[in-house]
């Protein structure tokens, strides 16, 4: 296990806690239609994005509006269900799986989040999805959006291989769902419904600062349900926030921490957070679809340029997980 003092990620995440300032800026959007015929193209718009940004979105990505409108469906009425129920499939932590409700504490504001979330990892589900008396279909369906949301990542993990000098089918390899090592994850949540004249308090988020541990996210929003934030830049210490418009065609993206060190920081993790809502805003539940595409456990991260320490997926996945619940990650 890398000594936590080493992860000099979570150094930067204890340090964005302060609301900082706002300003309007343009996300970019990258249309992947044609994706074999213009693969080089779209490789130097993520590139561009990746480096200077760190965030951007994705349309014509080739996953049905339908299949998205029901995997939402499918989460709605996975959080529906009584409290009881949802207890019978609990959160192993090591193993980030299963459900868990305002457990998370970020390193940014030392507070829980305000939200609940369901993850799905593969190997590791087990006895952990709803029966199907409880939720029809869920688990067969989740199973497919799931690999949907894989194959994707792997298109775009793929441009990126090849501006980083590595094969083509070098992050498609490293994340092998086949394998029982494999531990990227579809997370589903769910942020509660607010009472219309909801005072924030301050220093409470719906979900606080953070970069994600991962490769590559790919995140499912609604139209109309707003509230994520992103950092884009390297300034940590006057930090100004841009919201991200939800829209329910496009996919926001962002690098995490585990490519920026693979990349040598060339591509950049960036902070994002989801702020309570303001005064004349919407009110109601939120809901999102994250998958955090994260290497197979024994996969090596060591970099080109060998900025950082050698560390495997797993115990870099471990570490952070560690930091973020506050209880040992086996």
């Amino acid at each position: 296990m890398t000594a936590p003092q080493q992860m000099t990620e979570l150094d930067r995440e204890s340090r964005m806690g302060d609301p900082g300032t706002e300003r309007d800026r343009a996300i970019p959007q990258i249309d992947l239609s044609d994706f074999e015929a213009r693969r080089s193209e779209i490789t130097e718009q993520l590139w561009s994005a990746a480096t200077e940004v760190g965030f951007f979105q994705i349309v014509n990505h080739g996953i049905e509006a339908a299949a998205v409108d029901r995997a939402f469906a499918m989460a709605k009425a996975f959080f529906d269900l009584p409290v009881e129920v949802k207890q019978q499939y609990p959160l192993d932590r090591p193993r980030n799986s299963g459900w868990e409700s305002g457990t998370q504490v970020r390193p940014s504001v030392g507070t829980p989040d305000r939200k609940e979330s369901y993850q799905i990892t593969r190997p590791h589900m087990g006895p952990l999805f709803p029966s199907d008396a409880e939720l029809p279909e869920f688990r067969e369906f989740m199973l497919g959006f799931e690999t949907r949301c894989w194959e994707l990542a792997m298109r775009v993990l793929s441009c990126f291989a090849e501006k980083l000098g590595f094969a083509r089918e070098f992050f498609t390899n490293a994340h092998d769902p086949s394998a029982d090592t494999y531990q990227s994850t579809l997370r589903i949540l769910h942020y509660p419904e607010l009472p219309g004249d909801v005072a924030v308090e301050p220093g409470v988020w719906r979900a606080g600062a953070h970069t994600d541990f991962d490769c590559l996210t790919l995140l499912f929003q609604r139209t109309g349900q707003g509230g994520l934030q992103v950092c884009p830049g390297r300034d940590l210490d006057a930090p100004e926030w841009t919201s991200v418009v939800p829209s329910d065609e496009a996919i926001t993206c962002n690098i995490g921490d585990m490519l920026m060190r693979w990349s040598d920081d060339q591509l950049r993790s960036t902070f994002h957070r989801v702020r309570m809502p303001g005064a004349g805003e919407y009110t109601g539940a939120r809901y999102s679809m994250p998958f955090f595409a994260q290497a197979n456990r024994e996969v090596l991260i060591e970099t080109p340029g060998g900025s950082y320490p050698p560390i495997t997926a797993a115990d870099y996945i471990a570490e952070r997980i560690r930091a973020n619940y506050g209880t040992p990650a086996a």
